[in-house]
């Protein structure tokens, strides 16, 4: 056996190729101080709850978190081949006439239970883990449609959303609605940095507009920035831009709450 750091006192505990029984004390000390523990050996599972399942024996990776969640591993994919939900009370111990380590989680709400056999442990790590940060998800341009109807003054104080992705003859405008003075806007998003293209696509949504429209419309290009010289031809076409980046629509969706799908806006 080697071992790192192998101390209750210590951030991180480690030991390579332990013997049954150093495993398992090690693991009852992860249990005890709630520790993230990491065991990875030859092992089975069976699963006893809602339904039941039994995986033969195969090397995995078997992951206890602090809050009580656990999930195994194959050593492919992305996926758990089993996993319990946070809450769940640990133990383990070991069988002598088999030779095996045994660790045992379970649930009272709903009853479930997981139990994982090790014939064999390569490794075991218990380490104390701190994370407070904030997962920031930024908005596929979708998202950026469905935070401007959840927000209208993302575009501009007295915008009114009437549809979203219009179909008309070259293509579907993003956004259209109308502004506080009852000039119709055609808004045209897009997620990343926006070319000179994407203001040749907002100018022939508006032509095809104009030849039904019978009041003004006004062109809005909405991105996170403009490409080198989009600015003058925004200019030089009489339409405009506004700044918005996905990062700021995803916090808007994030504080809305679920979110429903855009047809339910209108």
């Amino acid at each position: 056996m080697q071992q790192s750091n192998n101390n209750t006192t210590t951030k991180l505990s480690t030991l390579v190729e332990p013997t049954l029984e150093e495993a398992r004390i090690l693991i009852e000390k992860a249990f005890a101080h709630r520790r993230t523990l990491i065991v990875i050996g030859n092992c089975r599972v069976d699963y006893v709850g809602r339904a039941n399942s039994k995986l033969e024996l195969g090397e995995r990776i078997l992951i206890i978190k602090a809050d009580g969640s656990l999930l195994v591993h194959r050593p492919t994919g992305y996926e758990p081949v089993n996993w319990q939900p946070a809450g769940s009370v640990f133990h383990s111990q070991i069988d002598n006439e088999e030779d095996i380590l045994k660790v045992y989680a379970v649930r009272q709400k709903p009853k479930e239970s997981v139990k994982v056999q090790f014939t064999k442990i390569y490794t075991v790590t218990s380490i104390m883990l701190l994370d407070v940060g904030d997962f920031i998800l930024n908005a596929s341009e979708e998202d950026m449609h469905r935070a401007i109807l959840f927000r209208p003054e993302l575009i501009e104080e007295g915008f009114k959303p009437i549809s979203w992705e219009k179909k008309v003859k070259p293509g579907f405008v993003d956004v259209y609605g109308m502004d506080s003075v009852g000039r119709l806007v055609v808004v045209e998003v897009k997620r990343k940095m926006a070319n000179e293209e994407a203001v040749h696509q907002l100018a022939r949504y508006i032509e095809a507009i104009k030849l039904k429209a019978d009041r003004p419309i006004r062109g809005i290009l909405v991105a996170p920035g403009l490409g080198k010289g989009v600015q003058s031809l925004l200019v030089s076409m009489g339409l405009e831009f506004k700044e918005l980046c996905p990062k700021k629509c995803a916090k808007i969706l994030k504080k809305s709450g679920p979110t429903s799908k855009l047809e339910s806006f209108f």
